[in-house]
């Protein structure tokens, strides 16, 4: 009888913990290139902690995303990840349907948010701790203009001028102190627990320790292969020198502005790293990593002198492209995935992780039946939009970018053979077959997207920003 007794109870602890629901931990950051893991190889950046995250699970290495209604295209790529809906409907579903974070307290999680908000209203979270506005306030446009000008400015460790340094200790660090600190507390919860953990960094002013600048000397600081003092297009594609992040560095870019911006963003990344590894060793230390699965990505990319461009309101890879890895109890380590995605996605995976019904208003959809093998990429296509200015369209290694109100209105890239998107084919004849399916494929695109833009006549050209006075 004692044995019997014994042998119930061990079944039914068993039973428990396969019902236990996981962890999930979302860690989000802005303005982060798909190329800057180091592992990759592909810029001087170092990312340890993230690296590791790679090699512990699944990595998707061409997660997208859709695009935005206007300048702040971290606002739109929130709007969608919150709400679900995809680009052109995500304005209005923010405002009028369930947030992610309330699906999760439905499917019975606690939830948690620290952190950059940047959607309409208040976060709709149990828990909400040092919630951040779009950007920290802080100096840096139109520098360096010369050597002698940065020696003399404003440097990325000064905390005079607030920006991350704003309350005396950097916003990452804040941010890993917050989330160490929920995960103490959650030791002690029976509920499962989401955290939405969403960096400012590594957004401008890129501000860090300066032994974190250190690491990225400026004289062995390496220019990106497509590297432009100006592009061509520029003032027709809404990327004239009154947009905010194209003010950043003077017009022409110079070699020595790309590399001292690229320092700051590499320094600041690496920062960032370094507090992702901590929260990291914390989930170790609590025992709980065991039964968490970890998404990491980041709003969109960052041009930072790739093509003359150093924001993100482009439709090239660098700022459409980002990071997107997920480790989790039964994901294989290590696991590469080139099939194309959204970044979005991730809210949908984490219903299904979940064990969550997806309300129909998600558009997006679960990466576990990819990551299982059990289906490919729901995207056959890949969809790209900035305001009317530029539209984009993948398929099948081949980029065609749409610019309305540019003399030359197409581009045309082989992804497979030039992945920098250096070598514009349009007006190579023996493509023309490709500019015809792609075009046609984007018209597909466009009514599924809810995009009425008429690319031949796309009627009066949206108005450009002006530009504020410092």
């Amino acid at each position: 009888m004692k044995y019997a007794l014994i042998a119930f109870l061990a079944l039914v602890l068993s039973v428990s913990g396969q019902d236990k629901k996981p962890n999930i931990m979302f860690i989000f950051a802005d303005d982060l290139n798909f190329e800057m893991l180091s592992y990759l190889g592909k810029t001087q950046a170092k990312t340890p902690n993230l690296d590791k995250l790679v090699h512990q699970g699944a990595h998707f290495t061409h997660a997208y995303n859709m695009g935005a209604w206007g300048g702040a295209v971290c606002a739109a790529s929130r709007a969608m990840l919150n709400s679900g809906a995809y680009v052109n409907r995500a304005q209005k579903a923010i405002n009028e349907k369930p947030h992610w974070s309330e699906l999760m307290k439905d499917a019975g999680y606690k939830t948690y948010m620290t952190g950059k908000w940047h959607v309409p209203g208040n976060p709709r979270f149990d828990i909400v701790k040092d919630k951040r506005g779009g950007m920290p306030k802080g100096s840096g446009y139109d520098r360096p203009k010369s050597k002698e000008h940065y020696e003399t400015g404003w440097k990325p460790w000064d905390k005079a001028e607030g920006g991350f340094w704003e309350g005396g200790t950097h916003w990452s660090e804040v941010h890993a102190n917050n989330s160490i600190e929920f995960i103490e507390q959650a030791k002690k919860d029976d509920k499962p627990f989401f955290m939405y953990l969403a960096f400012n960094a590594t957004h401008d002013p890129r501000q860090a320790p300066k032994d974190y600048v250190d690491m990225y000397p400026l004289d062995k600081m390496e220019l990106p292969k497509n590297y432009l003092a100006e592009y061509p297009y520029k003032d027709d594609i809404g990327c004239s020198p009154s947009l905010r992040d194209e003010r950043l560095a003077p017009f022409p870019r110079t070699e020595f502005a790309v590399n001292v911006h690229r320092q700051e963003y590499y320094a600041i990344l690496t920062f960032m790293d370094k507090q992702i590894g901590r929260i990291l060793d914390a989930l170790d230390a609590s025992g709980m990593r065991d039964n968490t699965y970890i998404i990491f990505t980041a709003d969109h990319g960052l041009g930072v002198g790739h093509h003359g461009l150093l924001g993100k309101q482009n439709m090239y890879d660098h700022s459409m492209r980002v990071p997107f890895m997920i480790t989790g109890p039964g994901i294989e380590a290590g696991k590469k995935i080139e099939q194309p995605i959204y970044l979005q996605d991730a809210m949908a995976t984490s219903l299904d992780l979940a064990r969550a019904d997806k309300p129909d208003y998600v558009e997006f959809q679960s990466l576990m039946p990819i990551i299982n093998g059990k289906k490919t990429t729901n995207v056959k296509s890949v969809y790209g939009k900035y305001i009317n200015w530029q539209r984009m369209v993948i398929k099948d290694n081949w980029k065609l970018i749409m610019y309305p109100y540019a003399k030359k209105k197409l581009r045309l890239y082989n992804l497979a053979k030039d992945p920098d998107e250096m070598y514009d084919q349009i007006d190579n004849p023996e493509y023309a077959s490709v500019v015809s399916r792609l075009k046609t494929e984007f018209k597909a695109l466009q009514k599924q997207m809810g995009d009425d833009l008429d690319i031949d006549n796309p009627g009066d050209r949206p108005k450009a920003r002006k530009k504020k006075k410092k």
